[in-house]
């Protein structure tokens, strides 16, 4: 058991993070840290792919003569962009939060509900 820990431990860092980032999503009732969970959990989605695309002996993918196998770049790409696109997803919803907490005053999202419904 301690070998296989000891050899995969980025896939239990993985489901980790995976875990904390789904545990605030659903539980917490304050806005802020649904976004804080919210990225805990895309980040251990990118260290996911990042761990999937590693290849033990790998060279970089530059072809030339005499070259093992190749890593391939696409992955990484992938995760640039999506990257890019957390931080923006989380700038948008920290916008929404300001806005949402200056015209009602809260952000617990039973409250919200409640004065929407009322």
């Amino acid at each position: 058991m301690f070998e296989l820990l000891n050899s995969h431990y980025n896939y239990f860092a993985v489901m980790l993070l995976l875990g904390i980032g789904l545990y605030m999503l659903i539980e917490s009732k304050n806005l802020v840290k649904k976004v804080i969970g919210m990225n805990i959990f895309q980040t251990g989605i990118f260290l996911f792919f990042i761990t999937l695309a590693f290849r033990a002996g790998g060279n970089p993918p530059i072809i030339k003569e005499g070259g093992g196998p190749y890593v391939s770049p696409l992955p990484h790409v992938l995760i640039l962009t999506a990257i890019v696109v957390g931080v923006s997803l989380t700038a948008v919803a920290l916008a929404l939060i300001i806005r949402i907490y200056t015209e009602y005053g809260t952000l617990d999202e039973d409250k919200l509900k409640q004065l929407y419904y009322d």
